[in-house]
């Protein structure tokens, strides 16, 4: 029992907490610089003030994931983000296809509390903090209102991650709200004059159906939408969560200090729209619906923006401009939406989506503060102006930012360094390796790590895919959209073997039935950039006249098709073309195989892509079509034939530094009729391994939505499940089984001492070889 006797005052309960590296939010770009820190072996605090993790993603908010891959609505292909993002989205596919966001929360919980390194500290607020020096933040004070409890955060690095920056403005870190106007940075989009708008915040309803008539009397404070909500119109009983982003409100506020009056006007919205919905008499089918989940916090979009050495502008963005210290990448569209949001007027767009060409490179620079020298900033509130943080704001770019700064705390931790430093061109090198072994892609970069054993081996395999045909299955289907086939035309093989555009060419054979007589229009393409996917120029066109029925078409391009070229360099993928023509059917292919993929000139309006980007003043932005591949089980490859074969899967792809397609597949490939495939590694001598790393196909180019979205599959068909591998004297040293994930390393128990391995990789099934990205050992 406890007496307490009456006193002037108490305090609370304070705890003192050290580490290597304060991390303030535990949104997905906080959670995920924490993991990678911890990982890469320093101690770390995660503090965050919501009692699960994930910010916009979270049960809490229920917003998707998304990033570069952009709903596969772009011509970003394979640009799914790495790193702990990445597994954090293939465990939830496969976890989770149905998009539970409750599931979601306790995938990120299970990998956060499952390092040892890491301190997690929920429903916890910072408030204050100490300085031992203007430039130095000292400690970081926190409370609990759980249990009660003060927190003291010690620490020689701190990193904001909390959206609102917190941690910075306490500090005292130099930052800006708004937007600047065009003048500052030559940003063709931003305004002609400043301005203090911002983007708002929005909160999400779910529904489901209880198979009998619910009654809904809506709250006295519901807005009576028809009235209040120009396009009420657009509500309809299908749609709930963040499908209806739009509910957007506080562009025109304070979106910090005003968040409380911005989510009362939102909820207000909500219980309106839902009133509209069961009583307007325009929804039967809603009779059985009822209210299943409506969002108590709002999904913040802006707030604070932190200045740091660097400010990523638009030209940045749209010019996919490579820095020297490139550390993540961005690829989301610049997507600035109405300061009124919900409440704009009919005729206005809720969301003006320019995107870009391909991805681009995110500064180091941009990831700390100007003027507190140990502070980290990241997520959306990196140093970025307002028209490009409306690319680079969204969640899997900020993650992938975070764990850049998580692997700087590292790098800074064990050199003495202050962030700034780190910049520093004789080190910065040292923390993009350290990115690129943890499996983040970085634009124009790849990894050459001097300690992996496998560069200094022979390397060879029991097959290599020459692609000879896709196979046709199924009926013909009509051409009711242009396809494109991207054909690889660089590799290790063909660039070592060609001496010049000369030796370049590519033969193909088609089948094509025609109801009528008809013409087919061909054309070659390629990208402007070469590690880009947007086909954008034309190299040459054939016209095919078709007769009635089966058809057997040869299509040849040969060095004077590749004349525009400048040289062996500019090759990336070709896009063999079949316009558009309801009147010719085509077999697609069941064989899907890692670096080969189909697009479509089609339309996808969820992110501004109307099957072709058309500026209608000059805002800085390009114009080109859309191609982008449809989600399976469609996506298929059109059924062709190649002459020669495609010889672009060589076993050395595992050791070029590039793990996942980028201008070529990047990676080997077993042939189909390879029983037990494998690749074998030598070495002039004896070499003690500890440590084995592979980099798996998880389909880089599937976004992976977390929420609302149902997938058809929980495992990608790419990726390999079942790896054995054998020392020099036959036996198994290590195996794999069932595995679903893009990296697996493997810690021996102890080093072996062996002159070969050899690495069986079972095909995923029989339409799909094994594949590898990458293979490292230590």
């Amino acid at each position: 029992m406890i007496k307490a006797e009456a006193t002037d005052k108490r305090t609370p309960k304070s705890i003192t907490l050290n580490a290597d590296l304060a991390v303030v939010g535990g949104g997905l770009s906080g959670l995920c610089g924490a993991i990678t820190a911890a990982r890469a072996g320093i101690k770390v605090v995660l503090v965050t003030d919501r009692p699960v993790l994930g910010g916009n993603s979270s049960s809490e908010v229920r917003l998707w994931v998304l990033g570069a891959t952009s709903h596969m609505g772009n011509n970003n292909r394979w640009a799914r983000e790495g790193g702990v993002i990445d597994e954090l989205l293939v465990e939830n596919m496969y976890r989770n296809p149905d998009s539970n966001p409750l599931i979601f929360d306790t995938i990120l919980l299970e990998r956060v509390v499952s390092e040892p390194n890491i301190t997690l500290l929920l429903n916890t607020s910072v408030y204050d903090l100490e300085k031992s020096s203007p430039d130095t933040i000292s400690k970081v004070y926190a409370f609990c209102s759980q249990n009660s409890t003060q927190y003291e955060l010690v620490a020689p690095l701190f990193c904001d991650a909390s959206g609102d920056g917190i941690l910075g403005f306490l500090s005292g870190a130099a930052f800006r709200m708004g937007a600047e106007s065009k003048e500052e940075f030559g940003e063709k989009f931003a305004p002609s004059k400043e301005y203090g708008e911002l983007l708002g915040h929005s909160l999400y309803f779910y529904s489901k159906d209880v198979g009998k008539p619910i009654k809904y009397v809506a709250p006295s404070f519901a807005h009576d939408v028809t009235q209040k909500v120009p396009k009420f119109r657009t509500f309809n009983s299908q749609e709930f969560g963040c499908k209806l982003w739009w509910i957007e409100y506080g562009g025109r506020l304070d979106t910090v200090h005003d968040t409380e009056t911005i989510k009362w006007e939102l909820w207000k919205v909500i219980y309106g729209v839902w009133n509209y919905i069961k009583n307007s008499g325009n929804f039967p089918e809603a009779a059985n619906l009822t209210l299943e989940w409506v969002g108590h916090i709002p999904g913040k979009r802006e707030s604070r923006r932190f200045e740091g050495d660097y400010m990523l502008i638009q030209q940045d963005v749209v010019e996919q401009r490579a820095h020297y210290d490139d550390v993540a990448f961005g690829g989301w569209s610049i997507d600035l939406h109405p300061s009124d949001g919900v409440f704009s007027e009919i005729g206005q767009s809720s969301c003006n989506q320019w995107h870009s060409k391909g991805i681009y490179g995110i500064p180091y620079r941009c990831l700390y503060s100007k003027n507190i020298s140990n502070l980290f900033i990241a997520g959306r509130i990196i140093s970025a102006s307002h028209v490009a943080f409306g690319s680079s704001r969204v969640m899997a770019t900020s993650a992938h930012v975070g764990q850049a700064v998580g692997m700087a705390a590292k790098l800074c931790t064990e050199k003495g360094l202050l962030p700034r430093q780190l910049s520093e061109t004789q080190h910065i090198a040292s923390l993009q390796l350290e990115l690129l072994k943890a499996g983040q892609h970085i634009p124009n970069l790849r990894l050459h790590d001097v300690e992996d054993l496998v560069q200094q081996a022979t390397v060879s395999a029991s097959s290599e895919l020459a692609l000879e045909e896709l196979l046709p299955s199924g009926e013909p289907q009509p051409l009711e959209f242009s396809v494109a086939q991207m054909i690889p035309l660089r590799s290790a093989h063909n660039v070592s073997e060609a001496q010049s555009l000369a030796d370049v060419k590519i033969k193909t054979i088609i089948h094509p039935y025609a109801d009528e007589p008809t013409e087919l229009e061909v054309e070659l393409r390629i990208s402007s950039k070469s590690d880009n996917h947007t086909p954008d120029v034309i190299l040459a066109k054939r016209t095919i006249s078709l007769q009635k029925g089966r058809n057997c078409v040869h299509l040849e391009f040969t060095a004077k098709d590749f004349l525009s070229l400048q040289d062996l360099e500019s090759l990336g993928y070709a896009f063999l073309t079949l316009q558009k023509n309801p009147k010719v059917k085509i077999h697609y292919s069941n064989q899907r195989i890692t670096g080969i993929l189909s697009v479509f000139n089609t339309v996808n309006e969820a992110v501004s892509n109307y099957g072709k980007q058309e500026p209608v003043e000059d805002i800085g932005v390009d114009t080109f079509e859309f191609w982008c591949p449809q989600r399976r089980p469609a996506g298929k490859n059109p059924a062709l034939k190649f002459e020669p074969a495609l010889q672009v899967f060589e076993a050395e792809n595992i050791r070029n530094g590039l793990q996942r397609p980028t201008n070529q597949p990047n990676a080997w490939v077993a042939d189909y009729k390879d029983k037990k495939p494998a690749l074998h590694l030598n070495w002039s001598e004896k070499q003690l391994i500890k440590r084995i790393v592979l980099h798996l196909d998880t389909d880089f180019d599937h976004p992976m939505e977390s929420v609302l979205m149902s997938h058809p599959e929980n495992e990608m068909p790419f990726c390999v499940k079942n790896v054995r591998i054998l020392n020099d004297k036959n036996e198994v040293i290590a195996q794999i089984s069932d595995n679903h994930q893009s990296i697996r390393t493997i810690i021996l128990e102890q080093a072996v001492e062996t002159q070969s391995l050899r690495i069986e990789a079972e095909h995923p099934s029989a339409n799909v070889p094994a594949a590898l990205f990458e293979v490292r050992c230590y």
